[in-house]
């Protein structure tokens, strides 16, 4: 039998698999990953806790080369996935919450402090932007931008895209970051530094046993 995935300590925490999920072994799990029951994590999927912590429902799939990352560069920011949850392949989660029988398509995105509601849809390669709530069984049409609180919807290539966006804060909320939306090399430069000090905790990971 093949071992439940990769599976690295970091920051002092280890992964813990519940003993009838499924963890594919090319899966790789860090730091305070936790996986519920009947759960299953496919070929390819990065679940990385950073100084936060993963939480993965009952009967939740992860599927191939998702990508799941919590944070705490600007305050604790987990990925909380309810039971009965399908995140699709090439998803990305950052420090969201998705509640109880949401279906996450292909390469959609959930960002820093979104919520989305029980049973809601984001199709293939939507975009559900920072600190935005979906209603319950809300859908964001493929390739659509959902931002704000309430939610808004903005299609590709809508003139309102750019100004949206600008409004959100997003560098503040996911990296603590303040410089000026049209500042953009300083904004990029600082995000860059944010993030190579949060990733240098990783030098010190190491296989977590069994």
């Amino acid at each position: 039998m093949l071992p439940p995935g990769i599976r690295i300590m970091h920051r002092g925490a280890a992964p813990q698999v519940h003993p009838t999920a499924y963890v594919a072994p090319t899966a790789t799990l860090v730091g305070d990953v936790r996986i519920g029951p009947h759960a299953r994590v496919m070929y390819g999927a990065v679940l990385d806790a950073e100084g936060s912590r993963i939480e993965v429902g009952e009967s939740t799939v992860v599927c191939e080369n998702a990508v799941l990352r919590a944070s705490a560069v600007t305050a604790d920011q987990p990925v909380l996935l309810g039971d009965h949850v399908f995140v699709g392949p090439h998803a990305t989660l950052l420090g969201c919450t998705v509640q109880r029988c949401c279906y996450l398509a292909s390469s959609a995105s959930v960002l820093q402090e979104a919520r989305v509601g029980a049973g809601a849809v984001v199709a293939v390669a939507a975009l559900v932007h920072a600190r935005t709530v979906l209603p319950e069984e809300f859908f964001v049409p493929p390739h659509t931008l959902a931002l704000g609180d309430p939610v808004r919807l903005l299609a590709p290539g809508d003139p309102d895209v750019p100004e949206a966006v600008g409004r959100l804060g997003f560098a503040g909320t996911a990296f603590g970051v303040d410089a000026s939306w049209t500042d953009r090399l300083a904004r990029h430069e600082r995000i860059a530094e944010v993030r190579g000090q949060e990733f240098a905790a990783h030098r010190d990971d190491r296989p977590a046993a069994g």
